[in-house]
């Protein structure tokens, strides 16, 4: 159960971090300039309209994506003066180049049994769908929130706060569902929908970014992960389960680089970037091997299901992936935008 734990999408907390302190001695970073007496999340004290409120929130958010510009400015951008097919073209190339690159890299050994049987077919088919249903529910429900205004009380929280009490309400939620039994219907579905919902008050800030941008995030994050999950799936059988304890260093050690701008002092720039870095390109490398493993794992739960073994969860197999997808959409939008900015 660590590794779920450790996989948490600290969206925030990594998209945020390298926010100005508002004084030199204060040792945690804030989301807001301006002193917090009268940015209290539950007064109507303040003077200043929530538009204005919104609007530096937004830019404050969008800024937090501009660190390290200058040290990418010498790298050129193929995308940056073509026209839209060719930008289109482009991107193509590199969603099919990277399913075809996948699958030449990582599935040289195939099943030995003839193909996919039909349950294990099927087990993977509903854990992908409630996969897909889990984005969904996520996705409406942050666009509801940053619609409510819940964006901009979010970021004029302190981070730790922000880490604490998302920790409890997606810990809670999640481990709720895991030890309800398939038989409650009622009540795994619920839990189920509270731990989409908590995943979407986290990252509901990252819908002051532009829709495009989200929108280009959300389709190389379903290639890389399609593509991924297709190479596990017909690669020979248990092949990637061994990943799980280097993963699991591997996401401990993404997981305290996503933290430490929280702890770290703003004047040492070079232990920034290099966690910044590893958080980034790190990150990717790891969700992407967790989607092999976590793929592999579902098919092995849907041999033992067959069995009599365990019990047939496919709510519970699909916690795993939804994980997988947040942490990589998030690293692609933080990317997306830095390629933005090289224009």
């Amino acid at each position: 159960m660590a590794s779920f734990v450790l996989r948490r999408p600290f969206a925030l907390t990594s998209a945020l971090r390298q926010l100005p302190n508002k004084a030199a001695s204060s040792t945690t970073r804030t989301f807001h300039n301006s002193s917090p007496v009268n940015q209290h999340l539950f007064t109507q004290r303040s003077t200043t309209p929530l538009s204005s409120h919104l609007s530096k929130s937004r830019q404050t958010f969008q800024n937090a994506f501009r660190r390290h510009e200058s040290s990418y400015q010498g790298i050129p951008n193929p995308t940056a003066g073509g026209t839209l097919g060719q930008r289109l073209l482009y991107g193509g190339a590199i969603i099919g180049g990277t399913v075809v690159a996948a699958n030449l890299l990582f599935n040289r050994e195939t099943r030995e049994d003839g193909g996919m049987p039909p349950y294990e077919r099927s087990y993977l088919n509903e854990t992908f769908a409630h996969t897909g249903l889990g984005i969904g529910i996520i996705g409406v429900a942050a666009s509801a929130m940053h619609r409510s205004g819940w964006s901009y009380r979010l970021m004029a929280t302190n981070p730790w706060v922000v880490v604490g009490c998302s920790l409890v309400a997606s810990l809670g939620t999640m481990y709720g569902t895991f030890n309800t039994s398939p038989d409650n219907y009622v009540q795994k579905y619920a839990l189920w929908t509270g731990f989409n919902l908590a995943q979407a008050a986290i990252l509901s800030p990252l819908l002051f970014l532009h829709p495009s941008l989200l929108a280009r995030a959300g389709l190389y994050t379903a290639a890389m992960m399609g593509s991924l999950a297709f190479v596990g799936a017909t690669a020979k059988q248990e092949k990637y389960l061994y990943l799980g304890g280097p993963l699991l260093a591997g996401v401990a050690l993404v997981a305290v680089s996503g933290l430490a701008p929280l702890v770290i002092p703003a004047t040492a720039a070079r232990t920034l970037m290099w966690s910044e870095r590893i958080w980034l390109y790190g990150g990717l490398a790891v969700f992407g091997g967790f989607t092999l493993y976590d793929t592999q794992k579902v098919l092995q739960h849907a041999r033992m299901a067959e069995r009599g073994v365990v019990r047939k969860d496919v709510v519970n197999e699909s916690i795993s992936l939804e994980l997988d997808f947040l942490n990589i959409f998030i690293r692609m939008v933080r990317i997306l935008g830095m390629q933005q900015r090289r224009k």
